[in-house]
């Protein structure tokens, strides 16, 4: 049998919102994208802060879950946002993730249309995302969706110690 006639044999994606029943499959694809992306320093969040964040009293933020076969193949993180500029809600992606063996399937592109999907129902103005530049194969992939990077902002943090002092002196 031939790769072409294979692929036609493989199953369609289904993409779901995420379940409680997830939170370690989804933990596992954060570690495994922070692997991949070479993520400088550690993952800190463990099971129990992302079941917080999808499914605790506030929910933060939103997963969807791509299976092929039944099988988990890729997920999608993101949270809503909101532009001042033009007075609508967006859709931050923080997350995406493609199993290695299911990369080139279309799988990504699917889970991206999905959010874009999900963005136009909600009557979002935007979808957008961060992207480390390290991370060649992600930029070439946004690339060929004509993703627009964005030359006019740049991406500011406070966090550990400087974030805490600044608190401090706004509490003081």
């Amino acid at each position: 049998m031939e790769n072409s006639e294979i692929d036609v044999l493989r199953a369609a994606p289904v993409i779901r919102p995420a379940e409680p029943g997830d939170i370690d499959v989804l933990h596992q694809f954060i570690l495994d994208l922070a692997a991949v992306e070479e993520f400088p320093g550690p993952v800190r969040a463990q099971p129990h802060h992302l079941a917080e964040a999808l499914f605790g009293p506030r929910p933060r933020a939103e997963a969807v879950v791509a299976t092929i076969d039944g099988q988990p193949a890729g997920f999608a993180l993101f949270y809503s946002t909101y532009s001042t500029v033009l007075g609508q809600a967006g859709i931050h992606l923080d997350d995406l993730y493609v199993r290695p063996e299911h990369r080139g399937s279309g799988l990504g592109r699917a889970l991206l249309g999905h959010l874009a999907d999900l963005a136009v129902q909600r009557g979002c103005g935007r979808l957008e995302w961060w992207v480390l530049r390290t991370n060649e194969p992600a930029l070439q992939f946004y690339r060929r969706l004509h993703a627009r990077a964005l030359d006019e902002i740049e991406v500011h943090r406070l966090d550990g110690d400087l974030l805490a002092n600044l608190a401090a002196v706004q509490s003081a």
